[in-house]
């Protein structure tokens, strides 16, 4: 069994989709679409830059959307290899589950877009810029990087974010106690800890004001039924019922992204090849969580005709 996964933050680069756009008139249309839908030529933006302006959270999340369901058109409208035929679950990676949802047709391409630039805003107006920060522990599992978050806390907060694989966890709160947490990794048996280059504190309690604003985001843009299973970040459990994936989308923008437990799970129930559309973030780590399992990386031309080849 196939798994499609989609990319989350993170995975933006100046030039993605360009390539794809210039040889395919449906990769094109995706990227024209989502222009007109943010009534921005977000784009222009992801093929020329400048890169501050593409790695603002409200201009990313649906650039990356856009880049992973150009791919998924091209193999679909070019390669003439459908979703529905080719996988037997999706799943992404924080906003990659709004992509993951646009791929098995639970929300339109339109709606995906408009939901994810609501969404950045609504993450980055949470907090006041400078008072929350995320660290990637490097080094660190699940337990390892629990006991650290609890030590760091002193009061604030410094929460898990996401379980990423194995060797990586991010975690998420105050900007002093993520700092402490740095700095107390090594006596946690910790390699090292990494501030990332957000703007806002992601996936901890501290998001709950941008969790209410979704809340009636998406209670005027529900999802639909979709045309595959999908595991969801927050309970790395499969889902079926749109009403369901409706109150978890809401609930992962405060939750933890458990993505190696969703990448277990996902094998348990007889995926064996993972699929990432859009980028070669997410394989790697899947390679290091389930190292029997295959991966492939859809990224250009090349990867998506020698894919659909395989798979005729």
């Amino acid at each position: 069994m196939i798994a499609f996964v989609f990319p989350g933050q993170g995975s933006q680069k100046l030039g993605m989709g360009a390539d794809l756009a210039q040889a395919s008139e449906h990769a094109r249309h995706v990227f024209e679409e989502v222009d007109e839908a943010l009534k921005q030529k977000l784009s222009a933006v992801m093929r020329d830059g400048p890169e501050s302006e593409l790695t603002l959270t409200s201009n990313a999340q649906p650039a990356i959307m856009a880049n992973s369901i150009a791919t998924l058109r091209v193999l679909e409208k070019d390669f003439g290899l459908s979703l529905e035929n080719a996988a037997g679950a999706v799943a992404g990676h924080s906003l990659g589950e709004y992509s993951a949802l646009c791929a098995a047709d639970s929300f339109g391409l339109t709606a995906t877009a408009k939901l994810l630039r609501l969404r950045g805003i609504a993450m980055q107006d949470a907090v006041p810029i400078g008072v929350g920060a995320m660290a990637a522990l490097l080094g660190a599992d699940i337990d390892k990087a629990t006991v650290l978050a609890e030590a760091a806390a002193e009061g604030q907060v410094c929460e898990i974010a996401n379980d990423n694989d194995p060797t990586q966890v991010v975690i998420s709160g105050h900007r002093e106690a993520i700092d402490r947490a740095i700095a107390m990794a090594k006596d946690h048996g910790i390699k090292r800890g990494i501030k990332l280059p957000v703007s806002a504190p992601f996936h901890c309690s501290l998001m709950q004001p941008a969790a209410l604003r979704m809340k009636m985001a998406l209670g005027d843009n529900p999802p639909k039924e979709f045309t595959v299973p999908l595991y969801a970040n927050v309970t790395a459990g499969k889902v079926t019922d749109p009403a369901e994936e409706q109150e978890l989308l809401v609930e992962q923008v405060t939750g933890r992204v458990r993505w190696r437990e969703s990448v277990l799970a996902m094998v348990d129930d007889g995926v064996e090849h993972f699929v990432e559309v859009g980028g070669k973030v997410l394989a790697p780590m899947i390679g290091r969580i389930a190292p029997d399992a295959k991966t492939t990386s859809l990224v250009t031309m090349e990867d998506l005709e020698a894919f659909a080849k395989e798979n005729a």
